[in-house]
C-alpha cells in the first residue's frame, strides 16, 4: 500500500518527487524537510508543540525550471489540505478583486472535502447498496401486498433487476423522480468577518431550504450520480466532518503562493502600482505571521499552516519584498537552469514524460512513434538552443519544440496506419531546419 505524505520520509518525499521532477535536488530536498517536520510536529509533546511553528519556504527561479511542478506533484502526494495560489490575483483591502484572507477559506473548503470524501468511503459499501436500494424503487415501483402477488416473486424479479442494472443495461433508461435543491448550510455560515461570496452562498442555500423538490425525468446514469450525492451527505456527520477537518486545516495545511515577485516593489519604476503591491503583501503578512481568519466553518488559525512562495524574480529580487514579509519566509532555495543535458532527461525518465505522452496521443491512430536516443539529444540540444538565443522559458520550450516537430504527423496520422514513424536526429534537422537556422527564433517558437 502507497505511503501518505505525511508518513513519508524526506528521502522518499524526494524519490516520489524524482519520478515527475528532473534535477533540482536542493530544492526537492527544502520541501521534503519541511513537509516531514510537520509530521514531526504531531509527534510532540503538547508544551513544545505549541513553540515549534512552520518554517516557510521561498523558492526562487526561472519560469519553467520546475517550481509550480514541485507544488503539483506535492499535492498529489498530499492527504493534508493543499491549495496553490496566484499572488497576483489578491488585491489590497479596498480594491475591486480577491481578498486575501480567502486563500485561508479555500484551504478549509479543501480540508473539509478531503474529510468528507475519506467518511464516505468508510461507509462506501453501505452507500452503493442504498444507491441500489432506490434506483431499484424508480425502476419497479413498490407492489402493494393487496394485489395479491407472491412475495417470492416480487424478489426474484428485483434480484433479477438488480443484475442487470449492476451490469449497467438500464444506464440509458429515463425514470422519474424527485430531485431536491442543494440546500446544504454549513455550521456557523452567518458568523461574523466572512466574505461577501460567504454571505451570498448562505443566502442562496437559506433560499433553497424553501423550495419543493421537483420531478424531473433523468436517465439511470444521471440518477445514479443524484442519489449517490444525497446519501453521501447523510453518511456523514457534518458536525464531526468540520471539527476534523478545521484540526488538518490548522495543522498540516499548505498553501503554495506562486508568483509571489509580481506583488514586489520594483527598483527604476514610476511608483504607479507600487502602493497596491505594498498593500497586497502588508494584508498577506498577519496571515503568514499566524492570525485568526473568520470563515464559514469559524475562525481558522493560520499559526501552523506551512506557506511555500514561488516566482521568476526576473524584473525584482526578493529583497524587493518588505522586510517583514522576507522574515516569514526564512528558508531560500533557488532553482538553476536547465541545461541541454536536462532536457534530455525530461524527455526520457519522467513517468509523464512529454515523449511517452506524444506516442500514447498518436497511438491512438494506429500509429508507432518511436524516438531513437540521438533523436531524443537532439531534441533536447534545440530546446536548450532556443533558451538559451530566445526568452528562458525552461521545460515548457519542449513543449513548443515537439509540436512544431509533431506537426505534420498528427495531422496526416489517419494516412499512416500501420505504420511507424521514427524520430531520428536527421528527422528532427529536417522538420525544425526552419527554426535551427533562423536568427529570428521568436517567429517560429513562442
Amino acid at each position: 500500500m502507497k505511503k501518505k505524505l505525511d508518513e513519508m520520509f524526506p528521502r522518499e518525499i524526494v524519490e516520489a518527487l524524482d519520478e515527475y521532477i528532473i534535477g533540482q535536488k536542493e530544492a526537492k530536498k527544502m520541501i521534503a524537510i519541511a513537509i516531514r517536520n510537520r509530521s514531526r510536529r504531531k509527534m510532540l509533546a503538547d508544551g513544545i508543540r505549541e513553540e515549534v511553528s512552520p518554517k516557510n519556504i521561498m523558492m526562487i527561479g526561472p519560469t519553467g525550471v520546475g517550481k509550480t511542478e514541485i507544488a503539483r506533484r506535492i499535492a498529489k502526494l498530499a492527504n493534508a489540505p493543499f491549495i496553490k495560489i496566484e499572488a497576483t490575483k489578491y488585491t489590497e483591502v479596498g480594491y475591486v478583486g480577491r481578498d486575501v484572507e480567502s486563500m485561508v477559506r479555500d484551504l478549509m473548503a479543501t480540508s473539509l472535502q478531503m474529510v468528507r470524501d475519506e467518511m464516505a468511503a468508510s461507509k462506501e459499501e453501505e452507500v452503493t447498496e442504498r444507491v441500489n436500494t432506490r434506483l431499484l424503487d424508480l425502476l419497479l415501483p413498490q407492489v402493494d401486498p393487496a394485489e395479491g402477488l407472491m412475495e417470492e416473486s416480487v424478489n426474484q424479479t428485483r434480484e433479477k433487476f438488480r443484475d442487470l442494472l449492476l451490469r449497467g443495461v438500464f444506464d440509458e433508461k429515463e425514470v422519474e423522480m424527485k430531485v431536491n435543491p442543494s440546500a446544504r448550510v454549513e455550521i456557523g455560515v452567518m458568523g461574523s468577518g466572512n466574505s461577501m461570496d460567504d454571505l451570498q452562498e448562505a443566502m442562496n442555500s437559506i433560499g433553497n431550504l424553501f423550495q419543493k423538490p421537483k420531478t424531473r425525468k433523468v436517465k439511470i446514469k444521471r440518477a445514479r450520480e443524484i442519489i449517490r450525492e444525497e446519501e453521501m451527505d447523510r453518511a456523514v456527520d457534518p458536525e464531526k466532518a468540520v471539527d476534523e477537518a478545521k484540526v488538518r486545516c490548522e495543522e498540516m495545511g499548505i498553501i503554495f503562493i506562486d508568483e509571489i515577485d509580481k506583488i514586489a516593489q520594483r527598483g527604476n519604476t514610476d511608483g504607479r502600482g507600487e502602493v497596491s503591491r505594498e498593500g497586497v503583501q502588508r494584508d498577506i503578512l498577519p496571515i503568514v505571521e499566524g492570525t485568526k481568519v473568520s470563515t464559514k466553518w469559524g475562525a481558522i488559525d493560520t499559526t501552523n499552516i506551512l506557506f511555500i512562495a514561488a516566482g521568476a524574480f526576473s524584473l525584482s529580487k526578493p529583497s524587493d519584498l518588505i522586510p517583514e514579509l522576507q522574515g516569514r519566509f526564512p528558508i531560500r532555495v533557488e532553482l538553476a537552469d536547465l541545461s541541454a543535458d536536462d532536457f534530455y532527461r525530461i524527455l526520457t525518465e519522467p513517468n509523464n514524460a512529454i515523449t511517452k505522452q506524444y506516442a500514447a496521443l498518436i497511438a491512438t491512430e494506429g500509429v508507432k512513434l518511436e524516438f531513437t536516443e540521438g533523436g531524443l539529444k537532439r531534441i533536447a540540444e534545440l530546446a536548450h538552443e532556443v533558451n538559451q538565443t530566445n526568452e528562458n522559458i525552461g521545460a515548457r520550450r519542449l513543449q513548443t519544440v515537439m509540436e512544431k516537430l509533431l506537426e505534420e504527423v498528427s495531422f496526416s496520422a489517419d494516412q499512416l496506419v500501420g505504420q511507424t514513424v521514427t524520430i531520428t536526429p536527421e528527422y528532427v534537422d529536417e522538420r525544425l531546419k526552419d527554426i535551427a537556422q533562423s536568427q529570428d527564433l521568436s517567429r517560429y517558437i513562442l
